[in-house]
């Protein structure tokens, strides 16, 4: 029969697009220390969550609901590559000016491929540039 091979090339490209995009990353952090010795004093801000940090910025809360309510979840994570880069490699690898938002906001709403590699992300047309700048600027304060 010929229709098992279209069958079968469906459940595995479905199968790979699940386990590629499956699942949020969660990650716990134990620490120990002995009371004879003590522990080094950490900085502030490296034991701040995004959240505790940008709790009252406008554009993170607007940012972040924006991209909680698309699609860039699927293929793009704050810290760990997936389909796409990170939220954190992209906020890395462009400085934070007019230029590159407006540039990176054209990126997602008519797509591209080849800066981060062969797979292409897609066109988002039905999303307006508003909400596309508002989102980059969110990915760009993820910046370290």
């Amino acid at each position: 029969m010929k229709i098992t091979k279209p069958i079968n090339f469906a459940l595995v490209a479905l199968a790979g697009f699940t386990f590629a995009c499956g699942g949020g990353e969660k990650t716990s952090e134990s620490t120990s220390s002995s009371p004879s010795v003590a522990a080094p004093a950490a900085a502030p801000e490296q034991n701040i969550s995004l959240e505790e940090k940008y709790k009252d910025d406008p554009i993170y809360i607007k940012g972040l609901a924006k991209l909680k309510t698309s699609d860039c979840t699927s293929c793009h994570m704050v810290e760990r590559k997936i389909v796409g880069p990170s939220y954190a490699d992209v906020a890395a690898k462009y400085e934070t000016t007019d230029e590159n938002i407006a540039m990176l906001a054209d990126k997602v709403i008519n797509g591209g491929v080849g800066v981060w590699g062969e797979i292409p992300m897609p066109p988002h047309v039905g999303l307006s540039e508003e909400d596309a700048t508002d989102m980059v600027k969110y990915v760009l304060l993820l910046k370290k």
